[in-house]
């Protein structure tokens, strides 16, 4: 419920994993069914799409959404679910909710909004026509790297009575203690979000002035191709960047070594910078071909940025990435 009155929604449930919460929506649907999801989603629900959605007599058509109004071509009699990340991972792409969520109801669909790399201090999706928002609590709402856990968001009475149902029927329920740490996450959610953010424009500012920087995709950026609707859609720009370092996979590989304060791991949304190659480890099991058509190519690299100190945070990126790559 806590959640739930962040995101504007009526109804708010606890899950034990972010793929345990995207499972049991899924699980919601009957066989036959067909979901339409932004094609650069994260890869445990890609996976999960592929992998298990599929065996279950549900599929899954992923679509580029850099134009929402993409969405209406891939749309069948039988779609019931359309899901988005917005920004998506871990290439930061935008999508328009509104606009999506009008072509998705004009087809008597529902719209699932992961809305993690937000966190519903950033944006409420509900708000913007999402019938259900969706988060890994493990990230920012928790914000301490202690918790595994998700939760989803709706203000639909049908939903709320099938997920209800699921929730207890399948038992993908977090523990009473990872329920006490989130809710302890989130007293501190708005000071952390601002200061994630904070760090994270000068961070990217710094490495879109870097020569040794191919290009950086953060929504804060006015280089960024959907800076205007993030401004739009959001109430701020969150702590995550993605960057292409000039050079290959080992280039990415010494930048990955030489970072102190960054972490190599994963996750993201805690307390403590983090840092990761999409392209083997969150993407690794993405197909190859599939990466290189999102752009997840071998020297794009994940930070997310973390609440240490702004200075030393970037301190540590320059030097290590003048030790990468040597000019």
């Amino acid at each position: 419920t806590a959640v739930a009155a962040l995101e504007g929604g009526k109804y708010g449930f606890a899950f034990s994993s972010g793929s345990a919460t995207t499972a049991t929506i899924v699980s919601s649907l009957p066989p036959g069914s067909h979901i339409v999801s932004v094609n650069d989603v994260y890869g445990g629900t890609y996976r999960y799409f592929t992998k298990v959605a599929s065996v279950l007599g549900v599929e899954v058509t992923f679509v580029d959404l850099k134009d929402a109004a993409n969405i209406a071509t891939v749309i069948r009699p039988n779609t019931k679910l359309v899901w988005l990340e917005t920004p998506t991972n871990p290439t930061l792409r935008l999508v328009d909710i509104r606009v999506v969520a009008d072509i998705t109801h004009e087809h008597g669909a529902k719209l699932v909004v992961d809305n993690t790399f937000m966190s519903p201090f950033f944006q409420n999706p509900l708000s913007l026509g999402a019938d259900i928002v969706i988060h890994s609590v493990t990230k920012y709402i928790n914000g301490h790297s202690d918790v595994v856990m998700g939760a989803a968001v709706t203000n639909d009475e049908e939903i709320n009575t099938k997920l209800a149902f699921l929730q207890n029927s399948i038992g993908a329920v977090p523990s009473a203690f990872d329920c006490f740490l989130a809710n302890r996450g989130l007293k501190t959610l708005h000071l952390r979000m601002r200061q994630h953010a904070a760090s994270a424009q000068v961070i990217a500012e710094a490495l879109e002035a870097s020569p040794r920087v191919e290009n950086v995709i953060y929504p804060g950026l006015p280089s960024h191709p959907q800076h205007e609707l993030a401004k739009r859609q959001q109430k701020g720009f969150g702590g995550m960047i993605s960057f292409r370092i000039k050079g290959d996979l080992e280039t990415a590989n010494a930048f990955l070594r030489h970072v102190k304060f960054f972490t190599l791991a994963e996750s993201l949304g805690g307390v403590e910078s983090l840092c990761e190659l999409p392209a083997t480890m969150t993407h690794g099991s993405v197909a190859a071909e599939d990466r290189e058509a999102l752009g997840i190519t071998e020297n794009l690299i994940r930070l997310s940025v973390g609440i240490e100190d702004t200075e030393d945070l970037l301190a540590d990126v320059l030097a290590a990435l003048e030790a990468a790559v040597p000019l």
